[in-house]
């Protein structure tokens, strides 16, 4: 019996010889193209995850992956979290953590952002709104947000603060502290970065030792290691800061605790299950 080659040979001369693809002529259990579609669209809108859109579709969330792949549409850590363009390249670790019990340990950052002026800043208005001399002098400054995650739940508080000096975070962490306590979260070990504001400063310190909690620092120049506040900063910026535009500063630090209210009881998290992160707190 001769090989197909040789038939195909025959029949087709060298053309026969081309590789062809070995995909199917049909796929009878593929995902009809106008759930495809739907997909696709919301992706688009929503710019969320398959942890996010195969419960808000119906759809197992292995499935809308499979389509998000198939159709070759890029990765959301890629993307521009306002325009939805393509910026950069995706940079994943492998190694992942979680304490057992809320309050074993928390998280702390600060994440600097561009105050926006009245009117609208450049997301606005193109650009092209920071192209004259007049306006690339003009100092408009930053706003500071400081947050603290739980490490085993999630559970997030945020406050947009004019600094990031040692008196404004250890005023902040007090803050928080007493938030935590009300969700019934007792901080047994804050985790922070080595900047000179957590370190150097007393207050802090005297909060620390009042709660007989532990000061755990990352590794210099290892920002990974305090990984659920950077994500959580991540998570920060492209839901809240640069989700929409803003007319002005004051419209977009109203917006911020709605947002964290949303993000900590009803916002899917992929890391617990597609639940909240106050379905893994108990009941006060």
């Amino acid at each position: 019996m001769r090989p197909p080659w040789v038939n195909r040979f025959n029949a087709e001369g060298d053309d026969g010889l081309v590789d062809r693809s070995s995909r199917p002529r049909t796929s009878p259990t593929r995902t009809a193209s106008t759930v495809e579609a739907n997909v696709l669209a919301a992706r688009t809108e929503h710019r969320r995850g398959q942890d996010w859109l195969g419960p808000e579709l119906g759809l197992a969330p292995r499935t809308v992956s499979r389509i998000l792949r198939r159709h070759d549409v890029p990765r959301l850590c890629t993307l521009d979290p306002l325009t939805g363009e393509v910026i950069r390249a995706s940079k994943t670790t492998a190694i992942r953590y979680e304490r057992d019990t809320p309050g074993d340990l928390v998280h702390m950052d600060v994440k600097k952002i561009g105050r926006i002026p009245d009117g609208g800043g450049w997301r606005a208005h193109g650009r092209q709104m920071g192209s004259t001399a007049a306006k690339k002098k003009a100092r408009i400054g930053f706003d500071f947000v400081h947050s603290v995650v739980d490490d085993h739940s999630r559970f997030a508080y945020s406050e947009v603060l004019p600094d990031e000096k040692a008196a404004t975070c250890a005023a902040f962490f007090a803050r928080a502290a007493e938030i935590f306590q009300a969700h019934g979260i007792t901080i047994r070990e804050l985790m922070t970065d080595n900047h000179w504001s957590y370190t150097r400063s007393n207050a802090l310190a005297a909060q620390l030792a009042d709660m007989g909690a532990k000061h755990r620092l990352i590794k210099a120049h290892c920002p990974w290691q305090n990984g659920k506040v950077e994500r959580f900063n991540r998570t920060l910026q492209t839901e809240w800061s640069y989700r929409r535009v803003y007319a002005n500063n004051t419209e977009r630090t109203q917006a911020l605790a709605p947002w964290l209210d949303d993000y900590n009881n009803r916002r899917r998290h992929s890391a617990l299950g597609g639940l909240p992160p106050i379905s893994r707190l108990s009941p006060t």
